[in-house]
């Protein structure tokens, strides 16, 4: 029998390997795949070349692309976020200024309430009245149908006398006139100046006195008026209340006295010299003494006067109606005709209790509510043939 040649363990054709029987078998070599063999030649290396390029540059377009969308995400959810911030805090100022604003008109509409409300107070009857007693008009009369004029506060409680010296040729409105030398409303009568200077100043004058002019310049002159009670030519005083005058006029030392000139401004106008009065300049002695604010006219009703009929000097009667019950008569002039039968009081700027209370001074009138832009006027009135003037008055 012939010996057989044995394969050592090494071997791959009989390599043992355990069974479940643990017997040993040959385990039969399973082969490998075969790796792909690279391209050789130069056509090959060239494509392979070219293939690992264009992955390459596969690979960082994905990667420029994929950072690019990520930096207009982000640059898109900034910028969100960021007009989201701005919307909030525009909204927030917006919503902070229209507070601002309807506290601003709120209080403004109270003071605007309560300046009415104190204005209107101002020009009752009652404090007219007792505003009125304390001021008295000195009218100098040159004999020439001119005058110059002094108004005067006679400051009882503080014992002092107080005053605004206003010449001859102050230029302003007269009552019926129109604008003219104030010393020419003297011809129409003193109850005419009085308006006058009233109407100016926004100060209620009731009673006058006239003497003659060197009195007038000897007191502004001596800043004294105890030489004026004792040479008046002509008043309106009761002689209860010139007598009252005369008394406290003596107790009132000239320290206690203060008799200012009015501030006027040469005007030349076709060859004749009128004087412009400079009220603003006086605006402080006419809140100190009178409490009267310039500019705001102490909250008088501004009126314009139409003579509607023709009737001569009808329209200054009115006016000096008007400005004795506390309004300020802007102009007085002659209507577009004459053939009025009622008359009408146009309120212009929508406070209809401003065009029955001119009614009411007028006893007649019927009031049309008819808002204007302009600023020159509250209440324009169209004096009619239903219109009586008050007893002393011209027809």
């Amino acid at each position: 029998m012939s010996a057989r040649r044995r394969r050592g363990p090494g071997s791959p054709e009989e390599a043992p390997f355990p069974t479940r029987d643990g017997a040993d078998y040959p385990r039969r070599r399973v082969p490998h795949a075969a790796e792909p063999e690279p391209p050789s030649g130069w056509r090959g290396s060239k494509r392979a070349s070219k293939l690992g390029k264009q992955r390459r540059k596969e690979a960082r377009s994905a990667v420029r692309k994929q950072r690019l969308e990520l930096g207009v995400r982000s640059a898109r959810s900034g910028a969100l976020g960021v007009l989201q911030v701005i919307g909030m805090t525009v909204g927030g100022l917006i919503a902070a200024a229209l507070v601002l604003v309807l506290l601003a008109t709120g209080i403004n509409a109270g003071a605007r309430w309560m300046a009415k409300r104190d204005a209107e107070r101002a020009q009752s009857p009652e404090v007219l009245a007792a505003k009125a007693r304390e001021n008295l008009l000195i009218i100098g009369a040159n004999g020439n149908g001119g005058a110059e004029f002094l108004a005067v506060r006679l400051d009882a409680e503080d014992g002092q006398i107080l005053g605004v010296a206003v010449p001859s040729g102050a230029f302003m409105e007269v009552p019926g006139q129109g604008y003219e030398r104030v010393g020419e409303s003297f011809s129409a009568g003193p109850t005419v100046s009085m308006a006058a200077i009233s109407n100016y100043l926004s100060v209620p004058f009731k009673h006058y006195v006239v003497v003659d002019v060197a009195v007038y310049q000897d007191a502004l002159t001596n800043q004294s008026l105890r030489d004026v009670m004792g040479n008046v030519i002509e008043t309106d005083l009761p002689e209860d209340e010139r007598t009252r005058i005369a008394e406290f006029i003596s107790t009132v030392s000239g320290e206690r006295t203060a008799l200012v000139p009015l501030p006027v401004k040469p005007i030349d106008l076709g060859g004749q010299t009128f004087f412009e009065p400079q009220r603003d300049q006086i605006a402080d002695l006419l809140l100190k003494w009178w409490d009267v604010r310039v500019g705001a006219e102490d909250g008088a009703v501004r009126v314009i006067i139409y003579n509607g009929v023709g009737s001569p000097g009808i329209a200054g009667v009115a006016a000096q109606q008007l400005i004795g019950s506390g309004m300020r008569v802007v102009d007085t002039k002659n209507a577009d005709r004459f053939d009025y039968e009622s008359t009408l009081i146009v309120v212009q700027d929508g406070d209809l209790a401003q065009g029955e209370q001119v009614a009411s001074v007028l006893g007649v009138g019927e009031v049309i509510d008819q808002p204007s832009e302009q600023d020159v006027a509250d209440v324009i009135v169209i004096i009619g043939a239903d219109y009586l003037p008050p007893e002393g008055g011209e027809s």
